[in-house]
């Protein structure tokens, strides 16, 4: 039998795919434009999980693929307004560097056999929240005169929910290593260690 591709995940992967478009308009200083594929990819990344949820469709795919589809945007989004001076630069490290700490506490856990499921906090969803208002407003500021004023503050926010997000994760990573070493020693009936 012949399986199809969901329509949440055509829709995640649609997004993928907008975010060398949204880079090109950027860097040919086209902001209306990247403002825009910006907003839509934001749509749809709340239509793809709605549509999962109402249609029953959630798969393993879609939850790898929907936070791929978000970090590869955002940091997109990051490094080119640091680059056309839209953000501060330590924004962008901060953000980036959060995001590369994460991709290795999960490398590492794979590495070492550890099962656990991908699913994100509540702290890291209304950390990508502020991190979206903040790139849609830095885009807004650098067509409009006047609101450069109202991007640091929300730099601000963002940097701090990113750190805590940051912390969150390393916590609930070291535990997982913890606990997955502890189990891998009772079965080979060693002494736990840490």
């Amino acid at each position: 039998m012949r399986r199809t591709v969901s329509l949440p995940n055509l829709i995640t992967v649609l997004r993928i795919f907008l975010t060398p478009l949204f880079v090109i308009l950027l860097i040919r200083g086209e902001i209306p434009g990247a403002l825009a594929v910006f907003l839509a990819a934001g749509v749809s990344d709340g239509l793809d999980g709605l549509l999962a949820r109402l249609l029953n469709q959630r798969s393993t795919l879609g939850a790898v693929l929907d936070p791929i589809a978000d970090k590869l945007l955002l940091t997109a989004a990051f490094i080119c307004l640091a680059l056309l001076h839209g953000i501060p630069p330590w924004v962008a490290v901060v953000v980036i560097s959060r995001d590369v700490l994460i991709v290795i506490g999960v490398a590492v856990l794979a590495f070492a056999n550890i099962a656990f499921e991908i699913r994100p906090s509540i702290l890291s969803k209304w950390t990508t929240v502020c991190q979206v208002v903040l790139v849609a407003s830095a885009l807004l500021a650098l067509q409009v005169s006047g609101l450069g004023r109202a991007v640091l503050p929300l730099c601000w926010i963002a940097v701090v929910l990113t750190v805590l997000s940051g912390l969150h994760y390393t916590w609930i990573g070291l535990h997982l290593l913890q606990s997955g070493f502890a189990n891998a020693a009772k079965k080979a009936g060693e002494p736990p260690r840490g």
